[in-house]
């Protein structure tokens, strides 16, 4: 018997560690094809259905391997749990006594320089009470990581504060590089062995690398990419660019803060960077005051918003121009005068041509806004940073093949001839889930249909007590539902917005009977066992807005090169975004539940078949009587004998 199938078996290592841990042939062929993939330098991408156990299944082989190993993942929560729970337990499974490292981007280490900055610097009450619970929590930190301090959201707004970006770090030249927290996880993480980072990093990594001006990572001889659905998402933000009016404001505070600590007068401060903030305020009003997104070509000729925009070039250059005066000028000063003069050079973009490669975009939202240029193809620059890195890529996730098929992932990474393998859900869907499509709804594009979901839902909810998420592809058909449901449903309903997501899933688990409505953010990366959830209901096939602008000239560029886009591009980004959504609904493997979809499309559209062929197969009915049986049904089975 291998290693791994040792290890993977009912009397390995893993089932004696880890109390109710069942072998899964999906888990062991899994391991067994990351290792083959390792040992060979070739490029593996694995979809590995809800309960496999994928994290063990690369962990595993990537530590037995004895090779430097990179892990990549698509979030900060994802990050924490390998680095302080799944990577240890898996460590102390295989006696494996190599370093290993965990490494985030900038902006989640505190930075000492800019802690100084801001207790110098006027704040609000709000703000100057966060910095004095920053300034005591470091004292005593080692690791300078913000998730430490819990008593502040990961979104407050003193975190830009206290934390530094590629665009103001002073880098060597900072008078606190010798104590600088990303230094030091940097240092570690060159160090290790086995390192956990994210996707961002990975990508900056392959930037580099491609551009021959340096690495922020060690040479690894594999990288394995988890939750690789968000690449191509990420990729496309992290090689486009943009201008927002946090940056031009953030340029404003900070030019006046560094020219305080250079010895310089605040009035001369405040008199060279208050025109750029009342133009930053400016530019935001002759947007308009709701919140909204689109092509940028559609806002060219806006006579108040071109002299606005004006406007804020003018006084960055009145900027400019007084940080180039300035003698002796600090690391500080000098880093405010390069950020300076990279956001004229982008906004220059948006006075000219726009570039054929990419798309020119705004979103304006609350007080904010951003001028984008996102590219229509990341497929180059993610190729070309993978031949900069010559090692074994394994990319996993839970959804990456439509249909059987992995053509779209491998189209929109570039990705060369690599070896797939598709493993299913180990969970008995045919016998724990039901699929309920509720007969005679209208085309969602009919004016009532968020009602008419309501009006089907309402009894399932009724059936499964509560218990339920809601997930729609919209806000503003989750606040309609929600304004009809208060009146029909005696549940507490527990909306997104209302609380942070961890509140309102701490919540939905306490109440035991909660009916929870979210939108894109509940699709994904949610997990809630047991009775608890007995019910996902989804409004409608989660197609992307065709009036999205970086879709709309990804959709003109496809149809340029004689495509068909809704075939290539959109019906599988929709297939791959439901397949998230119902992989909330059975999460172990005693979880029973009813999935209901609403849209007729399903049934109605040929395209329908892609999106069931794609599902885990479980019974599918229309008869609201089935839905009701098999949830009386979970509820008995569910019942513990001794009540």
């Amino acid at each position: 018997m291998s290693d791994l199938q040792d290890l993977f078996s009912a009397g390995g290592a893993l089932s004696a560690r880890l109390t109710g841990y069942a072998p899964r042939d999906q888990q062991l062929k899994m391991a067994q094809a990351v290792e083959a993939a390792i040992e060979a330098r070739t490029t593996l991408i694995c979809e590995a259905g809800t309960g496999t156990g994928k994290t063990f299944a690369y962990l595993v082989p990537a530590l037995l391997s004895g090779r430097k190993v990179i892990v990549s993942t698509g979030t900060r929560n994802l990050q924490d749990q390998l680095f302080h729970k799944d990577v240890p337990l898996i460590r102390e499974v295989l006696a494996h006594k190599r370093r290993v490292a965990l490494l985030k981007g900038r902006s989640n280490y505190l930075c000492l320089h800019r802690l100084k900055l801001a207790r110098a610097g006027p704040l609000a009450a709000s703000l100057a009470s966060a910095v004095e619970e920053i300034t005591r929590w470091a004292q005593q930190t080692d690791a300078g990581d913000v998730s430490e301090v819990g008593a502040l959201a990961e979104d407050h707004p003193v975190w830009p504060r206290v934390t530094s970006t590629v665009d103001n770090c002073l880098g060597q030249e900072c008078p606190d590089f010798g104590s600088c927290h990303v230094m030091r996880a940097r240092r570690e993480a060159m160090a290790a062995d086995f390192v956990v980072i994210n996707h961002h990093l990975l990508l900056a990594n392959m930037a580099l690398k491609a551009e021959g001006a340096g690495e922020l990572l060690p040479s690894a001889d594999a990288f394995v990419v988890d939750e690789a659905h968000q690449l191509g998402d990420i990729a496309a933000q992290f090689f486009g660019e943009s201008v927002t009016g946090r940056q031009l404001l953030d340029l404003a505070r900070d030019s006046v803060s560094e020219a305080i600590g250079a010895g310089g007068s605040r009035g001369d401060a405040l008199t060279a960077t208050r025109d750029l903030e009342n133009a930053t305020r400016v530019l935001r009003l002759a947007f308009g005051t709701e919140s909204r997104r689109g092509p940028w070509s559609n806002l060219r000729g806006d006579e108040a918003l071109e002299t606005a925009l004006a406007r804020v070039r003018h006084s960055l250059e009145s900027v400019r121009n007084w940080l180039e005066s300035r003698s002796a000028p600090t690391r500080g000063i000098e880093s405010c005068l390069e950020r300076c003069r990279r956001l004229l050079g982008r906004l220059v973009h948006f006075a000219g041509e726009a570039n054929p490669d990419g798309v020119q975009w705004y979103e304006t939202r609350g007080r904010g806004f951003a001028l984008n240029w996102t590219p229509l193809s990341v497929a180059e620059p993610i190729s070309v940073g993978m031949r900069s890195c010559p090692s074994a890529w394994v990319f996993t996730s839970a959804t990456l093949s439509v249909d059987g098929g992995f053509s779209h992932f491998v189209k929109q990474l570039g990705l060369d001839s690599p070896t797939t393998l598709s493993l299913p859900s180990p969970f008995d869907y045919r016998r724990n889930a039901l699929l309920y499509l509720p007969p005679n709804m209208p085309d969602p594009s009919h004016s009532d249909y968020t009602r008419a979901v309501v009006t089907a839902a309402t009894p399932v909810v009724q059936a499964s007590r509560g218990r339920c998420f809601m997930l729609f592809t919209s806000h503003r058909a989750l606040r309609d539902a929600a304004t009809i449901l208060e009146r029909q449903v005696p549940y507490p309903l527990l909306l997104q917005g209302s609380a942070p997501r961890d509140e309102l899933l701490r919540r939905f688990r306490s109440s035991g009977n909660a009916v929870l409505l979210g939108t894109s953010s509940f699709w994904e990366g949610v997990d809630v066992r047991g009775q608890a959830l007995s019910c996902v209901i989804i409004d409608r096939l989660p197609f992307a807005s065709p009036g999205d602008p970086v879709l709309a000239a990804r959709i003109e560029r496809a149809k340029e090169q004689g495509g068909n886009p809704f075939r290539e591009m959109q019906i599988p980004a929709a297939v791959l975004s439901l397949k998230q959504g119902v992989g909330r609904l059975i999460r172990d493997v005693t979880d029973r539940g009813v999935m209901m979809i609403c849209d007729p499309r399903l049934l109605t559209r040929s395209y329908g078949r892609a999106f069931l062929a794609s599902l885990p197969d479980m019974p599918r009915s229309q008869s609201l009587d089935a839905v009701r049986s098999f949830l009386t049904e979970s509820d008995s089975v569910n019942e513990d004998p001794g009540d």
